[in-house]
């Protein structure tokens, strides 16, 4: 079973325009993402997807591998489609790889490629246990829901199952929450037909595409993290990295 890994990255981020190449501790953060790509036992090939020369530029200065993309796309999924079919090399497994998370670990795209050892597998992702109430109860960290095999049920910027009877305070205590680590993996028959899905209703009302997948009858299976990931959306997010520099 060959495994690629794909990074996508593009330029023109509202939030943060050429966030890919900002520098941090002397690399460019597209650079961290794709060296703690390569120290993974499970991937046979690496590669950013970009629809920006400026990026292609840098990568292959770095020695990286790259291919151009439409700068249309709506998601990361449909970048990784496209640059699937432009590799050099065939793939069994795709993960794609946030291009925002410089310090990402190879244990957890090991740990997602892993999910493949079962043939019933379809899509994955990661989750980690909540220990927090800010994350608990903060909107912009999607928690999900999973059934006894492990599959993503449902996803929610809101805090779910709801604890009926119980104070807020109380939750934590109560039942084990999990919030959504952003890295995906298909098999690449399923990312075909999935990138060819309308926009569904749970995923407009959620801005959650993973919703979209479920909706349509596919399911996620998921394993569990203890490594916290650190995202960087906007500038102020690069206060965080400190500790990890």
């Amino acid at each position: 079973m060959k495994t690629i890994g794909i990074i996508p990255a593009r330029y023109a981020s509202t939030r943060f325009p050429g966030k890919p190449l900002i520098d941090i501790g002397g690399k460019s953060m597209i650079q961290r993402v794709y060296e703690q790509a390569k120290k993974t036992s499970s991937l046979s090939g690496i590669v950013v997807a970009t629809d920006d020369a400026r990026i292609e530029s840098h990568v292959k200065s770095f020695g990286g591998e790259v291919v151009m993309t439409s700068e249309t796309h709506q998601s990361g999924t449909d970048r990784c489609f496209e640059a699937i079919q432009k590799f050099s090399s065939a793939a069994d497994i795709v993960i794609n790889i946030q291009g925002d998370e410089p310090f990402i670990q190879p244990e957890q795209i090991d740990l997602v490629a892993s999910c493949f050892d079962s043939q019933e597998v379809q899509i994955a992702t990661l989750v980690k246990q909540i220990n927090s109430e800010q994350d608990l109860f903060n909107v912009n960290i999607p928690k999900v829901v999973l059934n006894t095999k492990g599959n993503a049920i449902y996803f929610s910027r809101q805090t779910i199952p709801f604890l009926r009877g119980k104070e807020n305070t109380e939750w934590l205590n109560s039942h084990v929450f999990y919030k959504h680590i952003g890295i995906y993996a298909y098999r690449t028959k399923v990312l075909a037909e999935i990138t060819r899905l309308d926009p569904s209703r749970l995923e407009v009302s959620e801005g959650l595409e993973q919703l979209r997948w479920i909706e349509n009858g596919y399911t996620i299976r998921t394993k569990t993290t203890d490594f916290e990931n650190v995202a960087i959306d906007v500038p102020d997010d690069l206060k965080k990295l400190t500790n990890f520099l």
